[in-house]
């Protein structure tokens, strides 16, 4: 199997479970407070049981979610592009890279056009660069893959993935060396040796 490169977490899923998982676990707590109250005063057993077990069903749920935030990342190959999130794994055959190009994150959802919950989500990530990988078709059916992937992943209804990480440059550049066979790049890749320096950049 061929030896992957470095994983950048996907600063989206990380944000969306940050915004989860204190949520679920706060409900948790106050479910189990609340039976433990019911059970001091006398309430049937059913009653307080029920509580409690939602409570601990809330703490197990966001503790999982905790664990998960660092199971969403992407990851360059010699031959594709890993996509991985808890719940979807997907490798992406570069011969399916039509265009790479460089977005304000913000730019490509405008507020107008996304829900309330997104614009959430979006706000403190809207300054940060993206990357838009075109692609000639998507590796399954897109019906399927918004099963899966938050429609922040999707700007448009043509084939492609938007990608947020926090060091763009270095994962733009590790990937085209990956794609290239040029080896390991360095700690601090110069901007030239990234796919997105000989490619259109997208500006809005």
């Amino acid at each position: 199997m061929a030896k992957g490169g470095r994983r950048y977490p996907l600063v989206l899923y990380t944000r969306m479970i940050d915004l989860w998982w204190p949520a679920i676990f706060t409900i948790g707590l106050a479910l189990l407070a609340l039976s433990w109250a019911l059970y001091s005063w006398g309430f049937e057993q059913w009653r307080w049981l029920t509580f409690a077990s939602i409570g601990v069903l809330n703490l197990f749920l966001g503790l999982l979610f905790l664990i998960a935030r660092k199971g969403a990342y992407v990851q360059p190959f010699s031959d594709h592009l890993r996509l991985a999130t808890p719940l979807l794994r997907l490798n992406i055959s570069y011969k399916r890279f039509f265009r790479a190009s460089s977005a304000n994150f913000g730019a490509l959802f405008p507020p107008q056009n996304i829900s309330k919950w997104q614009a959430e989500i979006i706000q403190p990530l809207a300054k940060m660069t993206a990357l838009v990988l075109e692609l000639n078709g998507h590796p399954m059916p897109r019906s399927f893959l918004k099963l899966f992937l938050s429609p922040l992943f999707f700007k448009d209804n043509t084939p492609h993935f938007v990608i947020v990480v926090n060091d763009w440059m270095r994962f733009s550049s590790e990937m085209e060396s990956m794609r290239t066979g040029a080896g390991a790049v360095s700690a601090q890749p110069k901007r030239n040796n990234s796919i997105l320096s000989r490619l259109p950049t997208n500006k809005k």
